[in-house]
């Protein structure tokens, strides 16, 4: 059942909750939703694994509103607004650049007790951090000018896609679900920080006061490997490396890992 939760602005932030436990608040990555995407998996699974799971839309996705003016800090706000409904505290999971997000917010003294993250793109060579530059910039532009399939092609370009398999899914029935959620890849560059390059924020990480826990699969790619450990070597964070796994975790793979984390108290 979707419920609502009001953001600091008066955005309605859509939400649901499965299972009984610890409260842990799943944070999405670039245009995924409740509907489409990792968390409705991951939160089935968490729940089994004894956790109270909110899996909730982003603002600009799914349910959820968008608001007038967009800031990291007003996602910040949302998140804050699910950890009161959650009874003022909870464990933030956040997926790729959802994981940047969780981070940002781990500091706010919104009530996180613990973040857990699974491969945060970071840069962490100047070659990268140029890409990702050139890359904000590009969705800028497609964003501004009203171009979401451009801008949906310009974020699979970027993440590695062949130019054929883009080519193909712009035939799919997922394409227009991509469409509808485009504008959130400028709000995805900006919680990274992609302006700067999204590097790493050490600074920021090393300040976190909870406990952390960095994931990543132990089939991904080198860049996502070397950023996960540069992320949790920065946060002093527990690392782990979940054998077999890429980029695209498989739930019952995750859920095991989390659900121990969660249960330290």
């Amino acid at each position: 059942m979707t419920e609502f939760v009001t953001s600091a602005d008066g955005t309605p932030i859509a939400y649901q909750a499965a299972g009984e436990g610890p409260a842990v608040v799943i944070v999405d990555g670039a245009l995924c939703h409740r509907a489409f995407g990792p968390s409705a998996g991951i939160a089935e699974q968490l729940a089994a694994q004894g956790c109270r799971v909110f899996s909730y839309d982003r603002r600009g996705r799914g349910e959820s509103g968008a608001g007038d003016q967009y800031a990291t800090e007003r996602e910040i706000e949302d998140l804050a607004a699910l950890v009161a409904a959650a009874g003022g505290s909870a464990t933030l999971f956040g997926v790729s650049s959802g994981g940047a997000l969780a981070l940002r917010a781990a500091g706010a003294g919104i009530g996180v007790e613990r973040v857990a993250v699974y491969e945060p793109p970071f840069a962490t060579t100047e070659e990268q951090r140029a890409r990702f530059r050139e890359y904000r910039e590009g969705v800028r532009r497609d964003v501004a000018a009203g171009d979401r399939s451009a801008a949906v092609a310009r974020f699979m370009a970027f993440v590695g896609a062949p130019e054929e398999l883009v080519d193909g899914m712009r035939q799919s029935p997922a394409w227009p679900v991509f469409e509808s959620v485009a504008p959130t890849l400028v709000t995805d560059a900006e919680a990274l920080e992609a302006a700067d390059g999204a590097p790493v924020p050490a600074g920021r990480l090393a300040a976190l006061t909870v406990p952390v826990l960095v994931l990543d699969g132990g089939d991904s790619t080198e860049l996502l490997r070397d950023a996960a450990r540069a992320t949790a070597a920065a946060a002093r964070a527990e690392y782990r490396t979940l054998d077999g796994q890429t980029h695209e975790v498989a739930p019952e793979v995750l859920a095991p890992v989390l659900a121990e984390f969660v249960a330290k108290g």
